[in-house]
């Protein structure tokens, strides 16, 4: 009996190390990735601008080709929104919604994610020019956690995990604009 107090003791010690420690961790964080393009910035805004493209460079879109998808509003201006639904569990289920445009400078989304985690987050895409014929394209991310699944941040590379999928994104659209 002393035995099992002690290991159940020990359990409740480390639940609540554990607790307090994701009282100090950081609960947002944040994502960017850029590629230059070889094509001029009003070329690539308005591919970027409409949501319906990111289905051919998105590696979210790509992770089942099965993905049930619902679109409404007018694409390429605020207020449309592009629903996904994937029996895919890195999929999910959620929507995006153009949120606001800086006209070709930048669009900003929300992301509402309803499987498999419920959040909302926020992504944008901004493009400058570096010359007549070359444009930075930048793809960001912001996210939050809540207590205490913020705990998770300490041990999870959100840059590496997101980021991959950001950079595969922007390599895709890079090939596509450029052919």
């Amino acid at each position: 009996m002393k035995m099992l107090k002690t290991i159940l003791l020990t359990i409740l010690g480390i639940v609540a190390l554990a607790l307090i420690a994701a009282l100090f961790i950081k609960k947002e964080y944040a994502v960017e990735k850029e590629i230059t393009i070889n094509k001029p910035k009003a070329e690539v805004f308005e591919y970027i601008k409409l949501l319906k493209n990111q289905n051919n460079y998105s590696a979210w879109a790509k992770l089942d080709p099965n993905m049930k998808k619902e679109y409404k509003g007018t694409d390429g201006t605020v207020g449309f929104v592009s629903a996904w639904d994937s029996e895919n569990g890195d999929a999910g289920k959620g929507e995006q919604e153009i949120k606001k445009i800086a006209d070709g400078e930048r669009i900003d989304y929300e992301l509402r994610f309803i499987e498999p985690i419920k959040s909302t987050d926020i992504a944008y895409m901004t493009t400058q020019s570096i010359d007549s014929t070359h444009t930075k394209v930048k793809w960001g991310f912001q996210g939050k956690m809540v207590y205490p699944t913020n705990l998770m941040l300490a041990f999870m590379n959100i840059n590496e995990m997101i980021g991959k999928d950001l950079t595969d994104g922007l390599t895709n659209l890079k090939s596509i604009l450029e052919k």
